[in-house]
Protein backbone atom coordinates (compact mmCIF):
# COMPACT_ATOMS: atom_id res chain seq x y z
CA UNK A 1 0.00 0.00 0.00
CA UNK A 2 0.98 3.59 -0.52
CA UNK A 3 3.26 5.34 1.97
CA UNK A 4 2.90 8.66 1.31
CA UNK A 5 1.05 10.57 4.11
CA UNK A 6 0.20 13.31 1.89
CA UNK A 7 -3.18 15.12 2.73
CA UNK A 8 -3.94 17.61 -0.12
CA UNK A 9 -2.44 16.14 -3.49
CA UNK A 10 -3.03 17.30 -7.30
CA UNK A 11 -2.51 14.81 -10.23
CA UNK A 12 -2.75 15.90 -13.90
CA UNK A 13 -3.53 13.43 -16.72
CA UNK A 14 -5.49 11.52 -13.96
CA UNK A 15 -7.73 10.31 -16.32
CA UNK A 16 -6.10 7.53 -17.78
CA UNK A 17 -2.88 4.96 -17.02
CA UNK A 18 -0.44 6.02 -14.47
CA UNK A 19 -2.83 8.96 -13.40
CA UNK A 20 -6.23 7.16 -12.98
CA UNK A 21 -3.72 4.40 -11.33
CA UNK A 22 -2.33 6.62 -8.78
CA UNK A 23 -5.70 8.33 -7.87
CA UNK A 24 -7.12 4.65 -7.34
CA UNK A 25 -4.21 3.66 -5.35
CA UNK A 26 -3.96 6.88 -2.84
CA UNK A 27 -7.88 7.04 -2.70
CA UNK A 28 -7.44 3.54 -1.10
CA UNK A 29 -5.11 4.25 0.93
CA UNK A 30 -6.41 4.55 4.60
CA UNK A 31 -5.20 8.56 5.37
CA UNK A 32 -7.37 10.64 7.26
CA UNK A 33 -8.07 13.81 5.33
CA UNK A 34 -6.80 13.52 2.67
CA UNK A 35 -7.93 15.33 -0.61
CA UNK A 36 -7.44 14.45 -4.16
CA UNK A 37 -7.66 16.71 -7.14
CA UNK A 38 -8.10 14.54 -10.05
CA UNK A 39 -7.43 16.94 -13.11
CA UNK A 40 -7.73 15.95 -16.57
CA UNK A 41 -8.73 17.72 -19.81
CA UNK A 42 -12.18 17.26 -20.12
CA UNK A 43 -13.98 16.00 -16.46
CA UNK A 44 -17.23 14.81 -18.66
CA UNK A 45 -15.00 12.35 -20.45
CA UNK A 46 -13.09 9.66 -17.70
CA UNK A 47 -15.66 7.53 -16.71
CA UNK A 48 -13.26 5.75 -14.91
CA UNK A 49 -12.28 8.34 -13.07
CA UNK A 50 -15.98 9.46 -12.26
CA UNK A 51 -16.55 5.74 -10.93
CA UNK A 52 -13.60 6.08 -8.62
CA UNK A 53 -15.29 9.36 -7.45
CA UNK A 54 -18.94 7.53 -6.62
CA UNK A 55 -16.63 5.28 -5.30
CA UNK A 56 -14.93 7.37 -2.33
CA UNK A 57 -17.07 10.39 -1.93
CA UNK A 58 -15.47 13.55 -0.42
CA UNK A 59 -11.97 12.29 -1.49
CA UNK A 60 -11.60 13.07 -4.35
CA UNK A 61 -12.54 16.08 -6.63
CA UNK A 62 -12.08 16.25 -10.81
CA UNK A 63 -10.80 19.67 -11.92
CA UNK A 64 -10.56 20.57 -15.53
CA UNK A 65 -6.91 21.29 -16.67
CA UNK A 66 -5.45 21.09 -19.91
CA UNK A 67 -1.79 21.13 -20.04
CA UNK A 68 -1.67 22.34 -23.27
CA UNK A 69 -3.64 25.65 -22.54
CA UNK A 70 -2.56 28.34 -20.21
CA UNK A 71 -6.04 29.64 -19.51
CA UNK A 72 -7.11 26.62 -17.92
CA UNK A 73 -4.08 26.16 -15.67
CA UNK A 74 -5.28 29.53 -14.41
CA UNK A 75 -8.32 28.60 -13.78
CA UNK A 76 -7.62 25.20 -12.37
CA UNK A 77 -5.42 26.88 -9.80
CA UNK A 78 -8.13 29.11 -8.74
CA UNK A 79 -10.42 26.45 -8.01
CA UNK A 80 -8.58 24.05 -6.34
CA UNK A 81 -7.31 27.03 -4.08
CA UNK A 82 -10.58 27.99 -2.86
CA UNK A 83 -11.12 24.37 -1.68
CA UNK A 84 -7.71 24.17 -0.21
CA UNK A 85 -8.27 27.28 2.46
CA UNK A 86 -5.31 27.57 5.10
CA UNK A 87 -3.85 24.23 4.62
CA UNK A 88 -1.92 24.37 1.28
CA UNK A 89 -1.11 22.08 -1.39
CA UNK A 90 1.32 18.66 0.14
CA UNK A 91 1.86 17.10 -3.46
CA UNK A 92 2.09 18.24 -7.11
CA UNK A 93 2.50 14.98 -9.64
CA UNK A 94 3.38 16.14 -13.34
CA UNK A 95 2.00 13.20 -14.78
CA UNK A 96 0.13 14.61 -18.02
CA UNK A 97 2.23 14.31 -21.64
CA UNK A 98 2.30 12.92 -25.13
CA UNK A 99 3.97 10.99 -27.14
CA UNK A 100 4.72 11.93 -30.62
CA UNK A 101 6.95 9.20 -33.11
CA UNK A 102 9.80 10.56 -35.45
CA UNK A 103 13.02 10.52 -36.26
CA UNK A 104 15.21 13.80 -37.95
CA UNK A 105 13.96 12.63 -40.90
CA UNK A 106 10.54 12.31 -39.81
CA UNK A 107 9.45 14.50 -37.37
CA UNK A 108 6.98 17.89 -37.50
CA UNK A 109 7.76 20.99 -36.91
CA UNK A 110 4.38 20.76 -35.47
CA UNK A 111 4.65 17.73 -33.74
CA UNK A 112 8.03 19.40 -31.76
CA UNK A 113 5.68 21.82 -30.81
CA UNK A 114 2.47 20.22 -29.16
CA UNK A 115 5.21 17.43 -27.42
CA UNK A 116 7.14 20.88 -26.10
CA UNK A 117 4.17 22.57 -24.91
CA UNK A 118 2.14 20.10 -23.31
CA UNK A 119 5.81 17.90 -21.62
CA UNK A 120 7.73 21.07 -20.61
CA UNK A 121 5.69 24.40 -20.80
CA UNK A 122 2.32 22.91 -19.21
CA UNK A 123 4.29 21.63 -16.31
CA UNK A 124 6.27 24.77 -15.86
CA UNK A 125 3.25 27.08 -15.90
CA UNK A 126 1.52 24.38 -13.31
CA UNK A 127 4.54 24.39 -10.83
CA UNK A 128 4.25 28.29 -11.28
CA UNK A 129 0.21 28.67 -10.48
CA UNK A 130 0.33 26.71 -7.93
CA UNK A 131 3.65 27.68 -6.45
CA UNK A 132 1.72 29.46 -3.72
CA UNK A 133 -0.33 26.52 -2.04
CA UNK A 134 2.80 24.59 -1.67
CA UNK A 135 4.81 27.34 0.05
CA UNK A 136 1.68 27.51 2.40
CA UNK A 137 1.91 23.92 3.14
CA UNK A 138 5.99 23.89 3.28
CA UNK A 139 5.20 26.94 6.12
CA UNK A 140 2.31 25.19 7.56
CA UNK A 141 4.05 22.03 8.56
CA UNK A 142 6.43 23.43 11.36
CA UNK A 143 8.61 20.60 10.36
CA UNK A 144 12.12 21.17 9.11
CA UNK A 145 13.62 19.25 5.71
CA UNK A 146 12.00 18.07 2.57
CA UNK A 147 9.35 15.09 2.49
CA UNK A 148 6.74 14.57 0.10
CA UNK A 149 4.27 14.73 3.15
CA UNK A 150 5.06 18.20 3.69
CA UNK A 151 5.25 19.84 0.50
CA UNK A 152 6.58 18.37 -2.82
CA UNK A 153 6.86 18.48 -6.94
CA UNK A 154 6.93 14.63 -8.43
CA UNK A 155 7.72 15.38 -12.45
CA UNK A 156 6.75 11.95 -14.05
CA UNK A 157 9.89 11.59 -16.56
CA UNK A 158 11.03 8.90 -18.73
CA UNK A 159 14.36 6.90 -19.09
CA UNK A 160 13.97 8.71 -22.57
CA UNK A 161 14.39 12.03 -21.04
CA UNK A 162 18.11 10.57 -20.07
CA UNK A 163 20.78 12.05 -22.75
CA UNK A 164 23.35 9.05 -21.36
CA UNK A 165 20.87 6.42 -21.88
CA UNK A 166 18.59 7.25 -24.69
CA UNK A 167 21.01 6.78 -27.47
CA UNK A 168 21.10 3.26 -27.25
CA UNK A 169 17.50 2.53 -26.90
CA UNK A 170 16.45 5.19 -30.09
CA UNK A 171 16.53 2.34 -32.70
CA UNK A 172 13.79 0.19 -30.53
CA UNK A 173 11.81 3.40 -29.76
CA UNK A 174 12.21 6.33 -32.42
CA UNK A 175 10.60 8.63 -30.43
CA UNK A 176 12.48 11.93 -31.12
CA UNK A 177 10.31 14.56 -30.10
CA UNK A 178 9.07 12.95 -27.24
CA UNK A 179 12.66 12.49 -25.97
CA UNK A 180 13.64 15.84 -26.49
CA UNK A 181 10.80 17.17 -24.80
CA UNK A 182 11.23 15.22 -21.80
CA UNK A 183 15.01 15.87 -21.73
CA UNK A 184 13.48 19.45 -21.67
CA UNK A 185 11.67 18.11 -18.28
CA UNK A 186 14.29 16.99 -16.71
CA UNK A 187 15.90 20.47 -16.82
CA UNK A 188 13.02 21.78 -16.20
CA UNK A 189 12.95 19.50 -12.49
CA UNK A 190 16.66 20.77 -11.91
CA UNK A 191 16.21 23.87 -12.11
CA UNK A 192 12.66 23.88 -9.77
CA UNK A 193 14.37 22.21 -7.38
CA UNK A 194 17.44 24.45 -7.20
CA UNK A 195 14.65 27.93 -7.15
CA UNK A 196 12.13 25.87 -4.60
CA UNK A 197 14.92 24.36 -2.35
CA UNK A 198 14.82 27.81 -0.18
CA UNK A 199 10.98 26.73 0.67
CA UNK A 200 11.44 23.09 1.25
CA UNK A 201 9.91 21.93 -1.13
CA UNK A 202 11.26 18.73 -2.62
CA UNK A 203 11.47 17.99 -6.22
CA UNK A 204 12.27 15.22 -8.28
CA UNK A 205 11.81 13.52 -11.73
CA UNK A 206 11.01 9.88 -11.42
CA UNK A 207 10.66 7.30 -13.93
CA UNK A 208 8.00 4.62 -14.02
CA UNK A 209 9.41 1.86 -15.77
CA UNK A 210 8.06 0.76 -19.56
CA UNK A 211 4.50 0.21 -18.91
CA UNK A 212 1.43 -1.08 -20.10
CA UNK A 213 -0.81 2.24 -20.78
CA UNK A 214 -1.76 3.69 -24.27
CA UNK A 215 1.72 5.75 -24.16
CA UNK A 216 3.49 2.47 -23.29
CA UNK A 217 1.56 -0.06 -25.56
CA UNK A 218 0.57 -3.41 -24.91
CA UNK A 219 4.60 -5.06 -25.17
CA UNK A 220 5.14 -2.95 -22.33
CA UNK A 221 6.36 -5.79 -19.33
CA UNK A 222 4.99 -3.62 -16.60
CA UNK A 223 1.17 -3.20 -15.01
CA UNK A 224 0.18 -0.03 -14.19
CA UNK A 225 -0.64 -1.09 -10.76
CA UNK A 226 3.30 -2.22 -9.78
CA UNK A 227 4.58 0.59 -11.22
CA UNK A 228 2.64 2.94 -9.66
CA UNK A 229 2.71 0.59 -6.22
CA UNK A 230 6.33 1.19 -6.68
CA UNK A 231 6.07 5.31 -7.50
CA UNK A 232 3.99 5.72 -4.37
CA UNK A 233 6.65 3.23 -2.35
CA UNK A 234 9.91 5.52 -3.80
CA UNK A 235 7.60 8.37 -3.31
CA UNK A 236 6.63 8.62 -0.04
CA UNK A 237 10.59 8.08 1.15
CA UNK A 238 11.92 10.44 -0.29
CA UNK A 239 13.79 13.48 1.69
CA UNK A 240 15.96 16.06 1.05
CA UNK A 241 18.66 13.51 0.05
CA UNK A 242 17.21 13.33 -3.37
CA UNK A 243 16.12 16.20 -3.71
CA UNK A 244 16.57 17.42 -7.30
CA UNK A 245 17.37 14.23 -8.47
CA UNK A 246 16.51 11.51 -10.78
CA UNK A 247 14.90 8.17 -9.97
CA UNK A 248 12.91 5.31 -11.28
CA UNK A 249 9.95 3.52 -9.73
CA UNK A 250 11.93 0.99 -7.77
CA UNK A 251 14.23 3.62 -6.09
CA UNK A 252 17.12 3.04 -8.42
CA UNK A 253 19.05 6.50 -9.20
CA UNK A 254 18.95 7.04 -13.12
CA UNK A 255 21.54 9.34 -14.85
CA UNK A 256 20.94 12.15 -16.81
Amino acid sequence: MAAVKACNILITGANRGLGLETVKQLSEDSCPKRHIFATCRDPEGPEALRELVKKHPGVITIIRLDADDPSSIKESAKKVGSLLGNSGLNLLVNNAGIVARGTIQTSSAENMKNTFSTNVIGPLLIIKEYLPYLQTAAKASGTPGMSCNKAAVINISTVGGSISTMPSLFSQFPVLPYCVSKAGFNMLTVLAAEELKADEILCLALHPGWVKTELGGEKAPLEPKESVEGMLRVIGSLTEQQHGGFMDYTGKTIPW
